[in-house]
């Protein structure tokens, strides 16, 4: 029988990551059409709205049950507002090892909670799930997901050469494809010794080093 994640809400001080809603569609097309997220990623440009539904009520919660990984809305706890989204995939059930991919609204960047949602997602992986990789890819030129990559002690493992293709716009509004190289990170359970506590004196967290619960959902 395939493995799959537990359907369940992970909460910090600032952020819930939850399962999406319906109601995140309209904020979750926003975000999405950023230039930044059209620039990093792999999403269709336009995001339309379609786009969007289909995420939130066919795609994410499919690969839930099919046991290929979990995405999850992150919002802040004060206020519900979709933060972003952490998605977790290519899932090896054997080897204990996912792979992790965000995306920030822009409002929410500078804020620290890329790093504070893919702590919190390491610290479940690691002690609730008994995973034993997270692993990250990034750009080489995106220097912002190599320093969150890095803020939350993960290893830079290699470099996937040619192996990714960003966008940059051209003159005339439209974007032009480029292919470049991708940097691999590894997080293991020991590589977060130490790195809550700092996190948590620098006013990040406040609930660490004892991560945060987990609510079945």
């Amino acid at each position: 029988m395939t493995s799959t994640f537990p359907d369940v809400s992970i909460s910090t001080e600032r952020l819930v990551l939850r399962p999406f809603e319906e109601a995140d569609i309209p904020a979750h097309t926003e975000m999405m059409n950023d230039e930044l997220v059209a620039a990093w990623t792999d999403v269709p440009v336009p995001f339309t709205e379609s786009d969007a539904r289909r995420w939130v009520t066919f795609t994410a919660p499919a690969q839930r049950t099919a046991g290929t990984g979990i995405a999850f809305a992150i919002t802040e706890f004060l206020t519900g507002r979709l933060v972003g989204s952490l998605r977790l995939s290519n899932t090896d059930w054997r080897l204990l090892s996912t792979e992790a991919t965000y995306v920030i609204a822009p409002w929410a960047r500078g804020e620290g909670y890329a790093s504070e949602a893919l702590l919190v997602i390491a610290g479940w992986l690691f002690q609730d799930q008994k995973f034993e990789r997270l692993e990250l890819r990034t750009a080489a030129d995106n220097t912002a997901a190599q320093q969150v990559a890095q803020k939350v002690g993960s290893i830079s493992e290699g470099v996937l050469r040619n192996a990714w293709i960003a966008r940059s716009r051209t003159e005339d509004g439209g974007w032009v494809e480029l292919r470049g190289d991708l940097i691999v990170w590894g997080l293991l359970p020991e590589d977060t010794d130490g790195i809550a506590e700092e996190l948590d004196q620098g006013g990040t967290y406040s609930h660490y080093p004892n991560w945060p619960g987990v609510h079945g959902g």
